[in-house]
């Protein structure tokens, strides 16, 4: 969705997933009169939410978006949850899978609403009809999981304010065609296949041959460079990038872009001077935007720990 505007201040909140105290503290921490700006996955607690509440999350965030003082995106949990609720018009089997992993994901959810309520399909009409896939101000972006311009484009050509529609979900839960493919990226980020015969083994020790990519790291040249949650880079080829590796790399004379999604470890601190994810799971951060075109860390609002 691109919004001309005069310019104005901006809160960006990254993923609140189900957690209503990490919710107040964040929009405690917004200056007077920014309008704010959520990053998505605002439902579908994780293991460090003791106390999830989804509904009273939903509902006060839908209440600050009707009195015109937030936006929020879409993010992969909020996608999840549409396609979830969903079925395939000849098969009736849902759009994504009631799998054993994909209900632990969604539980906190389900817990609220069950499985294909009444209340489950009317909070994710809401989340189809008023949540975009991102959000464009003259000044600065925002996407839950990657901004790569030729997705965007894509994507425009069908979508332009880039609300998805109920005619695509189908389309979009087989990620098969270019167009699910881009919606993809946007919500979950990049993946790339290792070239033969690397792998990778993830936290679990489960053995991998496709790794996540920080492609907002502008100095990135090799696989090791790029490369995101693999524990030991040296399974990785120590080989320089190439073709499409490159061109996903978030250019650095574009304007800055806020992404949530990648549940980063350690204390908040920005990636890059244009490009970075907020989303830290143990440490609530926000971002209060106030116009610049390289992004600060004086601007960083991060909750002290006891």
């Amino acid at each position: 969705m691109q919004i001309n505007e005069k310019q104005m201040s901006h809160t960006i909140i990254p993923d609140i997933h189900a957690d209503f105290s990490r919710l107040e503290w964040s929009i405690k921490q917004a200056r007077s009169g920014n309008q704010i700006i959520f990053l998505g996955d605002l439902i579908d607690a994780g293991k460090n939410v003791k106390s999830p509440v989804d509904l009273q999350v939903l509902q006060y965030v839908r209440e600050l978006i009707d009195r015109g003082k937030a936006l929020s995106i879409l993010g992969n949990h909020e996608l999840n949850a549409i396609l979830f609720h969903r079925n395939y018009k000849i098969t009736g089997k849902p759009l994504r899978s009631h799998s054993p992993n994909n209900l632990k994901q969604h539980n906190s959810f389900i817990f609220e609403f069950g499985i294909q309520t009444k209340a489950a399909k009317y909070w994710t009409e809401w989340m189809l009809e008023t949540v975009p896939l991102w959000i464009e101000f003259d000044g600065f972006r925002a996407v839950h999981a990657c901004w790569i311009q030729s997705d965007i484009d894509l994507i425009k050509e069908r979508r332009p304010t880039g609300h998805l529609k109920q005619e695509d979900l189908e389309e979009v839960a087989l990620k098969e065609s270019p167009f699910a493919k881009a919606v993809e990226r946007l919500v979950s980020g990049p993946e790339a296949k290792l070239p033969d015969p690397y792998f990778f083994n993830d936290n679990n020790g489960k053995a991998r041959t496709e790794i996540r990519l920080s492609w907002w790291n502008s100095s990135a040249e090799t696989w090791r460079d790029i490369a995101l949650s693999v524990p030991n880079l040296d399974q990785l080829p120590d080989q320089k990038l190439e073709g499409d590796l490159l061109g996903n790399i978030y250019p650095q004379n574009a304007k800055p872009v806020f992404v949530g999604h990648y549940k980063m470890k350690g204390k908040p601190l920005l990636q890059t001077r244009k490009a970075t994810s907020l989303d830290f799971p143990a440490i609530p951060c926000v971002y209060n935007w106030q116009g610049e075109n390289d992004l600060k860390n004086d601007n960083l609002k991060i909750q002290t720990q006891d």
